[in-house]
């Protein structure tokens, strides 16, 4: 009998953590009957009661596991780790607060069953604020274009990835997994197909992202598959250098000269040290970022820690 992952990360979502294992486990035995399963949730060190609810789901149902993180990793190494810790024939990744619809499930089974190693949803429309998902396609869009890799819009890793590519990521030796970009860069390998979907709201609990989650994602991304940041600063840098060249020449000679009782003041040159020099300090920190990204491979600490198992004696 085929064995079926379902893999949830969860970071303080005491309110959707029951009734997504409910939904999840109706679904496997309502309408997938004829596969084993397990359900495996990441909790990424939750403090609002959540490995306590956690705690209680496991020992109603054996098949439900749960690893608890020593402290927060992050919204990528969690849900990367998480899925290299899955023992199914296929892992389904999906969010815990119902935005990715459990009832896809079991259209990713069976384009897996028709030979689709990766199958992933993909956000044709979403029901979070308009501006928010203006501005997410606007990021999809720019890294696809700026990227070596060809990028997929609106995928969160919501789907189905068969044990061969679990295989892979356990292989990867890559202190801070980026899974959008992982998939995108081997999917063709996997027999990748994409499935769409609307993005649900959230069904209780507020979001954790915020800016600087959405920043450090952003930046991950664009650190990692691209290249255009610092061939930009270099290009750029080379064009201010030729213009201040010149302007340079030309206004000694102007100066010298004393052409047409030409003078100035002091308001063009203040105008231009400060353009150059906040042009300097934008790719300064763009630069540092690609080094924070070099720093945190280098240092290589575990991508995640894990502070306590529970049903994994089960198997």
């Amino acid at each position: 009998m085929k064995k079926i992952s379902v893999l949830i990360p969860c970071y303080n979502e005491i309110e959707n953590v029951e009734p997504i294992s409910r939904a999840v486990v109706n679904i496997l035995e309502e309408k997938l009957s004829q596969y084993d399963y397990e359900i495996l949730f990441i909790d990424n060190c939750s403090t609002d009661g959540t490995r306590e609810k956690l705690e209680q789901i496991c020992a109603e149902n054996k098949k439900i596991k749960a690893i608890f993180n020593v402290t927060n990793f992050g919204q990528f190494n969690s849900p990367f780790y998480g899925l290299c810790q899955t023992t199914g024939d296929c892992t389904i990744g999906m969010c815990c607060d119902f935005q990715d619809p459990v009832e896809l499930i079991p259209r990713f089974v069976e384009e897996w069953e028709r030979g689709h190693k990766i199958v992933s949803g993909i956000k044709t429309s979403s029901k979070e604020p308009g501006v928010i998902y203006f501005f997410r396609t606007i990021y999809y869009k720019m890294i696809k274009n700026m990227s070596s890799v060809k990028m997929i819009e609106h995928f969160t890793g919501f789907g189905l990835y068969d044990k061969t590519f679990i295989a892979l990521l356990k292989e990867l030796d890559d202190p801070i997994p980026f899974l959008r970009g992982i998939v995108a860069e081997y999917g063709s390998g996997f027999n990748m197909v994409e499935i769409e979907y609307e993005q649900e709201k959230r069904r209780a609990g507020k979001t954790h992202n915020n800016f600087y989650s959405l920043y450090d994602a952003a930046m991950l991304s664009f650190t990692s598959y691209t290249k255009v940041g610092l061939r930009l600063a270099t290009f750029l840098g080379f064009a201010c250098s030729a213009v201040s060249i010149v302007v340079a020449i030309v206004y000694t000679i102007m100066k010298l000269l004393n052409w047409g009782g030409f003078t100035v003041g002091m308001a063009p040159l203040t105008i231009g040290v400060f353009i150059i020099g906040g042009v300097q300090l934008f790719f300064i920190g763009l630069i540092g970022e690609y080094i924070l990204n070099i720093n945190t491979r280098v240092i290589h600490r575990p991508i995640v820690v894990e502070e306590k198992r529970i049903n994994f004696e089960e198997n």
